[in-house]
C-alpha cells in the first residue's frame, strides 16, 4: 500500500473542500460532536500517552489538555450557529438602497503544526476552529511526543475521512515538505526561530499564518501585592508542566521592599504544591529531552540558587529552582527558559521596569500582582504583551471569551472560542444593491455630477 505524499494529501483535501461538503452547518456540528465523543471515549489512552511522553500526571493531563479541549468543543457547539451567520453592517447614505454584509467563509485546506509541550491540546484546539469554520485540515504533531502523536492520529482517523482531516507524522523533513505545499492557511505553535521559517515558507505562496510563539513573559510583584497568593499563583504558573509552557512566568520582578517576604512565601508555595522533595513526586513532569535538560542545567549558577537546583539526568527531572541576584546580563535572561527555573529580579521604581520591558521583544504574556488600580492602569496601558492576568497567571488562556495570541516576536493572530472560528475564516464583504432605482450622480455623464458627489461625500 502506498502512502500519500504531502502534495497528494493537499490535492485530495482541496477536491473535498471544493465539493462543498464542509460548508454545511449540520456537517460541521456533526464532525465536532464525533470528535467530542472520541476524545471522551479515549481519555484514558490520551492520559497514558501524555504520561509516557512527558510523565504528566492524570490531573495535569486532564486539566491542561483533555478537559481544555472538551470544553472548547462544547463552547463551539453551543455558539457556532450564530457565528456562521452573515453579519449585517451599516451602509452609508451614498449607497442608498443597498445592504452591506460580512460573510464568514472558510479558507480551504489548512495546515496545523503542533508542538511537544502540550502535544494533545495544541494539536486539537486549532483543529476545532478549522472544522467549525468549514475547512479541511492537515495536522503535523511533534515527533518529540510520539505516543501522543499516535493517539492524535488514531482519534482523527476514526472521526474524519482523510480528505477532510488527516495527520502526517514525521520530523523536520516532513514538516519542510508540508510547508512547500500551497496551503490556504497555516497555524503554527512553537518557537520564534521556527516561526520565522514557517512565515518565510508561507510567504512563497502568500499563505496567511497564525504564529503562536513564546518569549520571556514577566511577572511583576508590586509592594502592595498579596504575597501569599502571588507566590502560590506564580509557582503554579511557572512549574506546571515543569515550566515547559509558552505562557509560563519566565522571570519575576519583585519590589525590593517585599523581596525577602516574597521569597519566603514562594518557598512555602513550592513545598505545598510539590512536596519537600519534588524529584520524588510521581506527579511531577519531566523534561522532554536530554538535550533540553542539559541546556536548563547550564543556566543554574550555584551562587544564585535560593531553592532547588538539583536534577536527575537519567530521569530528565529538574526540581523547581529559584535564582536570586539575577541581572539581564546573566545567560538565563538571554533566551526563553522553558523549564522549571525562576529568576528573581529586584526593582524600586516601577517606571524602570516598564522601560526595561518596552526595550525588549514583546512577550506572549505578562502577570501583574498589585491591588493599586493606578499601578494596574499604568502597566496595562504602557507595556505591550500578547495577553495576561492581574493577580494571577495562565488563567486567561482557559477563557473561550478571551482571544489568545502574541504580538511582535511572540506571534501574530489569536484563537480560542469565537476567535478560533474567526482565525480560520475569511470575512468576505458583500454589498447587495437595489434594482428598484438607480442614483444618477454616480455616473460621469450626469449634469452637475461633481457637485452632487462632493455633497454626498461630505
Amino acid at each position: 500500500m502506498t502512502v500519500d505524499g504531502p502534495h497528494d494529501i493537499v490535492e485530495q483535501q482541496r477536491a473535498y473542500f471544493q465539493s462543498g461538503q464542509t460548508l454545511d452547518l449540520a456537517f460541521r456540528l456533526q464532525a465536532l460532536r464525533r470528535l467530542l465523543e472520541q476524545i471522551a471515549a479515549r481519555e484514558a489512552d490520551i492520559s497514558r500517552a501524555l504520561h509516557a511522553d512527558l510523565h504528566k500526571s492524570a490531573f495535569e493531563a486532564y486539566s491542561t489538555e483533555i478537559g481544555f479541549v472538551l470544553a472548547e468543543i462544547r463552547f463551539t457547539l453551543r455558539h457556532l450557529h450564530r457565528w456562521v451567520r452573515p453579519e449585517r453592517v451599516r451602509t452609508p447614505l451614498t449607497h442608498l438602497g443597498a445592504k452591506s454584509l460580512v460573510i464568514p467563509q472558510p479558507y480551504g485546506v489548512t495546515l496545523i503544526i503542533a508542538p511537544w509541550n502540550y502535544p494533545f491540546q495544541l494539536a486539537i484546539a486549532p483543529l476545532i476552529g478549522a472544522i467549525a469554520a468549514g475547512n479541511c485540515a492537515v495536522i503535523k504533531p511533534s515527533e518529540w511526543a510520539p505516543r501522543t502523536a499516535m493517539v492524535v492520529q488514531e482519534i482523527v482517523s476514526s472521526v474524519f475521512p482523510k480528505e477532510h482531516v488527516c495527520v502526517v507524522q514525521g520530523a523536520v523533513e516532513e514538516t519542510q515538505a508540508l510547508l512547500a505545499e500551497p496551503f490556504d492557511y497555516i497555524f503554527f505553535t512553537g518557537s520564534t526561530a521556527v516561526g520565522r521559517v514557517v512565515m518565510e515558507a508561507a510567504a512563497k505562496h502568500l499563505t496567511p499564518v497564525t504564529l503562536e510563539l513564546g518569549g520571556k513573559s514577566p511577572a511583576i510583584v508590586h509592594r502592595d501585592a498579596r504575597l501569599d497568593l502571588a507566590a502560590k499563583r506564580i509557582a503554579w504558573g511557572k512549574f506546571t508542566n515543569a515550566g515547559q509552557t509558552c505562557i509560563a512566568p519566565d522571570y519575576v520582578y519583585v519590589h525590593r521592599a517585599v523581596r525577602d517576604a516574597f521569597l519566603t512565601s514562594l518557598q512555602q508555595a513550592i513545598v505545598h504544591l510539590y512536596g519537600p522533595r519534588p524529584l520524588e513526586n510521581p506527579a511531577y513532569t519531566r523534561i522532554v529531552s536530554e538535550h533540553h535538560f542539559h541546556r536548563l542545567m547550564a543556566f543554574i549558577q550555584p551562587h544564585q540558587v535560593f531553592l532547588g537546583g538539583q536534577g536527575r539526568p537519567d530521569e530528565r527531572v529538574l526540581e523547581p529552582t529559584v535564582l536570586v541576584d539575577v541581572t539581564w546580563e546573566d545567560p538565563v535572561m538571554q533566551e526563553e527558559i522553558f523549564g522549571p527555573i525562576l529568576p528573581v529580579l529586584v526593582y524600586e521604581d516601577l517606571g524602570e521596569v516598564m522601560e526595561a520591558l518596552q526595550s525588549r521583544p514583546k512577550p506572549l504574556a505578562l502577570y501583574l500582582f498589585t491591588q493599586d488600580a493606578e499601578i494596574e492602569r499604568r502597566v496595562l496601558e504602557r507595556v505591550p504583551f500578547g495577553g495576561g492576568c492581574v493577580n494571577d497567571t495562565l488563567y486567561h488562556f482557559a477563557s473561550p471569551h478571551l482571544p489568545f495570541g502574541g504580538v511582535g516576536h511572540s506571534g501574530m493572530g489569536a484563537y480560542h472560542g469565537r476567535a478560533s472560528f474567526d482565525t480560520f475564516s475569511h470575512r468576505k464583504s458583500v454589498l447587495k444593491q437595489t434594482v428598484r432605482f438607480d442614483l444618477p450622480f454616480r455616473y460621469p455623464n450626469q449634469k452637475d455630477g461633481l457637485k452632487w458627489v462632493k455633497r454626498f461625500l461630505r
